[in-house]
């Protein structure tokens, strides 16, 4: 199936009110999992933090981390706000506005760079994945995840209907739009390559997500 584009940021109140409220809990702890597995460590960025609930779980997890998180929507980064100042290691977070496409970093300044879940929102993700790499120092642990395109329509409506029947309308509809917007593997093989990153490992992880990684 052909790939249907969705906007590039989530910033209506509806939109932040309903990617709130559904239950990520599993697959963010397998995320930081996958993190911790990598060797991340040191000061770590999070492009497209969304509500920001995975830095926190990171300084949770790893007592030695500190984590800057950014993302374009401000009503997102209010949420993260919120999110940070209930964590006791919030100090070691920073919620901040950025571009991913450009972000206003210096070369090699992180540890380890990550992102969850924001590729199906860029129309050419290959501007983010270069600057992912460019802010990566060498040798640093990279972990960036998203969904991928399914096969067909009625592929998408098994994976809407498995995972998402406890959503409400507007969230079953926002989450088989994401599947709609998403890459497949091989495209974003293609892409990464294009962008430096043709040394990342990729995964198929789920049913669902796939992910690009470099370990420390």
């Amino acid at each position: 199936m052909d790939r249907i584009l969705e906007p590039e940021v989530m910033d209506t109140p509806e939109e932040a009110a309903t990617y709130e409220e559904m239950d990520h809990s599993e697959v963010n702890q397998a995320f930081v999992d996958r993190l911790v597995s990598l060797g991340a460590r040191g000061r770590l960025l999070d492009i497209g933090t969304g509500p920001g609930d995975i830095p926190v779980l990171v300084v949770d997890r790893m007592a030695d981390s500190r984590v800057v998180a950014v993302d374009l929507a401000p009503r997102m980064l209010r949420l993260a706000e919120q999110r940070r100042t209930r964590s006791p290691h919030a100090a070691r977070v920073e919620i901040r506005v950025a571009d991913a496409k450009a972000l206003d970093f210096e070369d090699a300044c992180f540890d380890a760079v990550f992102s969850n879940t924001i590729l199906h929102h860029l129309a050419d993700p290959r501007p983010f994945l270069r600057e992912a790499r460019r802010v990566l120092k060498p040798g640093g642990a990279l972990l960036i995840r998203d969904l991928y395109r399914p096969c067909s329509d009625a592929r998408v409506a098994e994976l809407v209907a498995m995972y998402a029947s406890g959503a409400s309308v507007y969230g079953r509809e926002l989450f088989r739009a994401s599947l709609c917007a998403a890459l497949t593997p091989s495209e974003l093989r293609a892409v990464a390559d294009e962008s430096g990153l043709g040394d990342a490992m990729l995964l198929v992880d789920t049913d669902r997500h796939m992910s690009l990684q470099l370990p420390a």
